[in-house]
């Protein structure tokens, strides 16, 4: 998964420890009937340390906050979602690659959290709350932002924009290019330059527009929505490496 496991379950740990509920001990002299029970970590503990499990949640359950159940916040304590979050996501840092070999589903994963950070930024928050269509839509408009950013332009954008920025053509007064590689005339520097502009311009009207512009359209499941992420980052990751040309 990209990440340190050990140091992972050891956050989890700690926050599980800290969650714990007990019955205080009565005061000296005093017999308390009553039964609530306090964790035992402080409010400020807890807190500092689910700012990182929280993070550790997102990548490892990155829908827990709607798929694990929350009921109990309310009438026990309010750490209850977090604490099967983290159970939950202890298993799967432990067993993961286990039950996918049992299972006969051995093949690499790929994570959202790690593809390029315009993509999955833009993405983030639609995702978490499983609305998979609206987070590749929102994702694509990022990589079209940061790209207009880059060759500092606003009068084009999608797959105008990127036609111009992946233009072979030399760089014209306000109309800067993007290059990938070094213009040194060869067949490759043609091939990634055009392969680049034809690629922009599936993602933009292949993918974004139908998802932007089509009413009713079924929610996406979300390997398909993963995987037009990834496209989305491929071509984030062109953008973002290459040089500007003016």
């Amino acid at each position: 998964m990209g990440i340190d496991i050990d140091w992972a379950r050891e956050q989890l740990t700690g926050f599980l420890e800290l969650t714990e509920l007990y019955r205080p001990p009565d005061p000296p002299g005093t017999t308390n009937l009553s039964s609530s029970r306090a964790n035992r970590g402080t409010q400020d503990e807890i807190v500092a340390s689910a700012q990182v499990v929280e993070r550790i949640l997102d990548r490892v359950l990155p829908r827990w906050r709607t798929e694990v159940p929350s009921e109990r916040n309310k009438r026990v304590n309010r750490w209850c979602q977090h604490r099967e979050a983290v159970q939950r996501a202890d298993v799967v840092l432990v067993r993961d690659t286990e039950i996918r070999e049992r299972l006969g589903d051995d093949a690499p994963q790929i994570s959202a959290a790690m593809m390029h950070p315009w993509v999955w930024d833009g993405a983030r928050s639609l995702w978490q709350s499983g609305h998979f269509r609206e987070a590749v839509t929102a994702a694509a408009r990022k990589v079209n932002a940061e790209t207009q950013n880059k060759v500092v332009r606003r009068d084009v954008s999608e797959t105008n924009l990127f036609k111009s920025v992946f233009s072979q053509d030399p760089p014209k007064p306000g109309q800067p290019r993007l290059r990938i590689t070094a213009d040194d005339g060869s067949d490759t520097f043609r091939s990634l330059h055009r392969g680049a502009m034809s690629f922009a311009d599936g993602c933009y009207a292949g993918i974004r527009n139908p998802n932007s512009h089509e009413d009713g359209l079924p929610e996406l499941p979300e390997h398909q929505a993963l995987e037009q992420l990834a496209a989305f980052s491929v071509l984030a990751r062109w953008v973002d490496s290459a040089t500007v040309e003016l």
